[in-house]
Protein backbone atom coordinates (compact mmCIF):
# COMPACT_ATOMS: atom_id res chain seq x y z
CA UNK A 1 0.00 0.00 0.00
CA UNK A 2 1.46 3.32 -1.03
CA UNK A 3 1.91 6.00 1.64
CA UNK A 4 -0.23 8.39 -0.44
CA UNK A 5 -3.16 5.90 -0.10
CA UNK A 6 -2.79 5.92 3.68
CA UNK A 7 -2.64 9.71 3.76
CA UNK A 8 -5.70 10.12 1.55
CA UNK A 9 -7.91 8.16 3.97
CA UNK A 10 -6.16 8.94 7.26
CA UNK A 11 -8.68 11.69 8.10
CA UNK A 12 -11.67 9.35 7.70
CA UNK A 13 -12.86 7.96 11.04
CA UNK A 14 -14.79 4.74 11.41
CA UNK A 15 -14.29 1.01 11.25
CA UNK A 16 -14.93 0.49 7.52
CA UNK A 17 -12.17 -1.22 5.61
CA UNK A 18 -9.46 0.84 3.95
CA UNK A 19 -10.81 -0.35 0.57
CA UNK A 20 -14.25 1.10 1.30
CA UNK A 21 -12.68 4.33 2.58
CA UNK A 22 -10.54 4.63 -0.56
CA UNK A 23 -13.53 4.14 -2.87
CA UNK A 24 -15.94 6.47 -1.02
CA UNK A 25 -13.54 8.87 0.69
CA UNK A 26 -13.59 11.25 -2.27
CA UNK A 27 -17.30 11.51 -3.13
CA UNK A 28 -16.79 13.58 -6.29
CA UNK A 29 -14.30 11.09 -7.73
CA UNK A 30 -16.59 8.18 -6.80
CA UNK A 31 -19.59 9.62 -8.64
CA UNK A 32 -17.53 10.58 -11.70
CA UNK A 33 -16.65 6.90 -12.23
CA UNK A 34 -20.26 6.29 -13.31
CA UNK A 35 -20.25 8.79 -16.17
CA UNK A 36 -20.92 7.17 -19.50
CA UNK A 37 -19.22 9.87 -21.57
CA UNK A 38 -16.70 12.68 -21.27
CA UNK A 39 -17.97 16.24 -21.08
CA UNK A 40 -16.08 19.43 -21.90
CA UNK A 41 -17.61 21.31 -18.97
CA UNK A 42 -18.71 20.77 -15.40
CA UNK A 43 -22.08 19.11 -14.95
CA UNK A 44 -24.85 19.98 -12.50
CA UNK A 45 -23.55 19.83 -8.96
CA UNK A 46 -19.90 19.13 -9.85
CA UNK A 47 -18.58 22.20 -8.03
CA UNK A 48 -20.59 21.29 -4.93
CA UNK A 49 -19.54 17.63 -5.06
CA UNK A 50 -15.90 18.71 -5.32
CA UNK A 51 -16.19 20.36 -1.89
CA UNK A 52 -17.70 17.37 -0.04
CA UNK A 53 -15.35 16.04 2.63
CA UNK A 54 -15.95 12.53 3.94
CA UNK A 55 -15.12 12.37 7.68
CA UNK A 56 -16.47 8.96 8.77
CA UNK A 57 -17.45 5.60 7.32
CA UNK A 58 -18.69 3.06 9.88
CA UNK A 59 -20.47 -0.28 9.87
CA UNK A 60 -22.35 -1.48 12.97
CA UNK A 61 -25.01 -3.93 14.01
CA UNK A 62 -28.43 -2.29 13.92
CA UNK A 63 -29.59 -1.64 17.49
CA UNK A 64 -33.16 -2.63 16.52
CA UNK A 65 -32.11 -5.82 14.71
CA UNK A 66 -28.68 -7.15 15.78
CA UNK A 67 -28.59 -9.68 12.91
CA UNK A 68 -28.51 -6.76 10.44
CA UNK A 69 -25.67 -4.33 9.73
CA UNK A 70 -26.07 -0.65 8.97
CA UNK A 71 -23.61 1.73 7.37
CA UNK A 72 -23.06 5.33 8.41
CA UNK A 73 -21.23 7.85 6.25
CA UNK A 74 -20.63 11.40 7.48
CA UNK A 75 -19.83 14.17 4.99
CA UNK A 76 -19.17 17.87 5.59
CA UNK A 77 -19.43 20.96 3.42
CA UNK A 78 -19.60 24.73 3.90
CA UNK A 79 -22.51 26.63 2.32
CA UNK A 80 -21.19 28.72 -0.58
CA UNK A 81 -22.85 31.05 -3.09
CA UNK A 82 -23.60 28.31 -5.63
CA UNK A 83 -25.76 26.57 -3.00
CA UNK A 84 -28.04 29.41 -1.87
CA UNK A 85 -31.35 30.91 -2.94
CA UNK A 86 -32.16 34.62 -3.28
CA UNK A 87 -32.61 34.88 0.47
CA UNK A 88 -29.05 33.76 1.11
CA UNK A 89 -29.99 30.36 2.56
CA UNK A 90 -29.31 26.90 1.21
CA UNK A 91 -31.73 26.21 -1.65
CA UNK A 92 -34.15 23.33 -1.15
CA UNK A 93 -32.98 21.86 -4.43
CA UNK A 94 -29.40 21.89 -3.19
CA UNK A 95 -30.46 20.11 0.01
CA UNK A 96 -32.22 17.48 -2.13
CA UNK A 97 -29.10 17.08 -4.28
CA UNK A 98 -26.94 16.60 -1.17
CA UNK A 99 -29.34 14.05 0.33
CA UNK A 100 -29.48 12.16 -2.98
CA UNK A 101 -25.71 11.98 -3.39
CA UNK A 102 -24.66 11.42 0.20
CA UNK A 103 -27.27 8.78 1.11
CA UNK A 104 -25.94 6.81 -1.85
CA UNK A 105 -22.53 6.73 -0.18
CA UNK A 106 -23.93 4.91 2.87
CA UNK A 107 -25.78 2.41 0.68
CA UNK A 108 -22.61 1.75 -1.31
CA UNK A 109 -20.58 1.27 1.88
CA UNK A 110 -23.02 -1.37 3.12
CA UNK A 111 -23.17 -3.02 -0.30
CA UNK A 112 -19.37 -3.18 -0.51
CA UNK A 113 -19.18 -4.60 3.02
CA UNK A 114 -21.90 -7.18 2.31
CA UNK A 115 -21.12 -8.27 -1.27
CA UNK A 116 -17.69 -6.83 -2.00
CA UNK A 117 -19.19 -5.10 -5.04
CA UNK A 118 -20.37 -1.70 -6.15
CA UNK A 119 -23.84 -2.17 -7.57
CA UNK A 120 -25.27 0.85 -9.44
CA UNK A 121 -28.72 2.03 -8.43
CA UNK A 122 -31.21 4.71 -9.44
CA UNK A 123 -33.51 6.87 -7.35
CA UNK A 124 -37.08 5.72 -6.90
CA UNK A 125 -38.27 8.20 -4.23
CA UNK A 126 -36.78 11.05 -2.24
CA UNK A 127 -38.80 12.45 0.68
CA UNK A 128 -37.50 15.56 2.43
CA UNK A 129 -38.53 17.62 5.44
CA UNK A 130 -37.01 21.10 5.73
CA UNK A 131 -36.47 22.12 9.36
CA UNK A 132 -34.44 25.36 9.46
CA UNK A 133 -32.33 27.54 7.16
CA UNK A 134 -28.56 27.39 6.72
CA UNK A 135 -26.88 30.55 5.54
CA UNK A 136 -23.85 31.44 3.51
CA UNK A 137 -20.68 30.32 5.32
CA UNK A 138 -22.45 27.84 7.63
CA UNK A 139 -20.73 24.48 8.02
CA UNK A 140 -22.99 21.48 7.38
CA UNK A 141 -22.62 17.87 8.52
CA UNK A 142 -24.60 15.24 6.61
CA UNK A 143 -25.17 12.05 8.56
CA UNK A 144 -26.24 9.25 6.21
CA UNK A 145 -27.44 5.92 7.59
CA UNK A 146 -28.74 2.88 5.73
CA UNK A 147 -32.22 1.58 6.51
CA UNK A 148 -32.53 -1.45 4.22
CA UNK A 149 -30.49 -3.17 1.56
CA UNK A 150 -32.83 -5.59 -0.17
CA UNK A 151 -32.43 -7.62 -3.32
CA UNK A 152 -34.06 -4.88 -5.42
CA UNK A 153 -34.80 -1.85 -3.23
CA UNK A 154 -32.43 0.00 -0.92
CA UNK A 155 -33.15 2.86 1.46
CA UNK A 156 -31.22 5.31 3.59
CA UNK A 157 -31.91 8.38 5.68
CA UNK A 158 -29.93 11.60 5.78
CA UNK A 159 -29.88 14.37 8.33
CA UNK A 160 -28.28 17.69 7.36
CA UNK A 161 -27.02 19.38 10.52
CA UNK A 162 -25.91 22.99 10.73
CA UNK A 163 -22.71 22.70 12.76
CA UNK A 164 -22.38 26.49 12.99
CA UNK A 165 -25.79 27.02 14.64
CA UNK A 166 -26.39 23.54 16.15
CA UNK A 167 -29.70 22.77 14.46
CA UNK A 168 -31.23 20.36 12.00
CA UNK A 169 -31.56 21.86 8.51
CA UNK A 170 -33.24 19.03 6.60
CA UNK A 171 -33.87 15.32 6.83
CA UNK A 172 -34.66 12.92 4.05
CA UNK A 173 -35.36 9.33 3.16
CA UNK A 174 -34.03 8.03 -0.13
CA UNK A 175 -35.29 4.85 -1.78
CA UNK A 176 -33.21 3.44 -4.62
CA UNK A 177 -33.40 0.39 -6.83
CA UNK A 178 -31.23 -1.46 -9.27
CA UNK A 179 -31.93 -0.24 -12.80
CA UNK A 180 -33.57 -2.51 -15.32
CA UNK A 181 -31.21 -3.78 -18.00
CA UNK A 182 -31.38 -1.84 -21.27
CA UNK A 183 -33.68 -3.40 -23.89
CA UNK A 184 -32.05 -5.62 -26.44
CA UNK A 185 -32.45 -4.39 -29.98
CA UNK A 186 -33.53 -6.97 -32.48
CA UNK A 187 -32.11 -6.48 -35.95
Amino acid sequence: MASEDIMSIAHIKGNASDDIKRVLGNPAAFFRTFRTQDFNHQLFGDAISDRLVCTEISLHKKPEEPKKVEAKVVVEITVEEDMVNGGGNIHGGCSAFLIDMCSTLSLTALNMNTTGEIIPSVSQALNIVYHSPAGLGDKLRLVNTTLTLGARAHSARTEIWNVTHHRLVASGTHIKMQPSPPPKHIL
